[in-house]
């Protein structure tokens, strides 16, 4: 039987509770920005098609909700990801330091095959409060860190999802790491499924 890949990119957003997580899909899906805010309850998924290089490809982006009693949303979720995207407010140093966390919690539930080859984007949004004034979270220091994750460095993006600075240029960089993922792992799709198998293939039939 031969294999087919898979044009469906699982991505998963997170981030503390109000760094713009929402917004930054919405702006991505929708072209949209509100300013009232509503926390998300568990998670929500929008889908965009887009052309990356010479493919069409699907993207579920998951947008989870960053308050700590949802942060365990069961393997499940966050299993089969193909590319997982990190937030902070750049002028909130506290969603900076929790990066870290992040980062830690989506390796050990999503248990990916290669982890420190997985794909990481680091976006450090809100860059259009106060004019940038009010930032305590520098560009240099973020791009510090990503550097210092993993084999080689986390791509890294300022964005803004109220003005829409960088937002498409991030997405298309989520995308082609998330595909460049997914290429290297082909999913064999067999008339009937062998349970022991299927468990073995990125995160089996969740």
């Amino acid at each position: 039987m031969a294999s087919r890949k898979r044009t469906l990119l699982k991505v998963i957003i997170l981030g503390d509770s109000g760094v713009g997580k929402t917004s930054l899909m919405n702006q991505y899906v929708n072209r949209k920005f509100s300013k009232q805010y509503k926390a998300t309850i568990g998670a929500d998924f929008l889908t965009k098609e887009v052309q990356v290089d010479d493919r069409l490809v699907t993207m579920q982006i998951w947008d989870t909700a960053g308050q700590e009693r949802f942060q365990s949303l069961g393997v499940a979720f966050y299993r089969g990801a193909d590319c997982c995207v990190l937030v902070h407010d750049v002028n909130t140093a506290k969603t900076f330091d929790n990066l870290e966390n992040w980062r830690d919690e989506f390796l050990i539930q999503a248990s990916p095959n290669d982890p420190d080859n997985f794909p990481f984007v680091v976006l450090g949004n809100k860059t259009d409060v106060d004019g940038g004034a009010s930032r305590v979270v520098s560009e240099k220091k973020a791009k510090s860190w990503c550097t210092s994750k993993g084999n080689g460095d986390i791509p890294y993006f300022e964005t803004s999802a109220k003005e829409d600075v960088n937002v498409e240029e991030a997405f298309a960089c989520i995308a082609r790491n998330a595909l460049k993922n997914e290429a290297e792992e082909e999913i064999y799709l067999p008339d009937t499924v062998d349970v022991n198998q299927g468990a073995a293939k990125k995160g089996g039939c969740c």
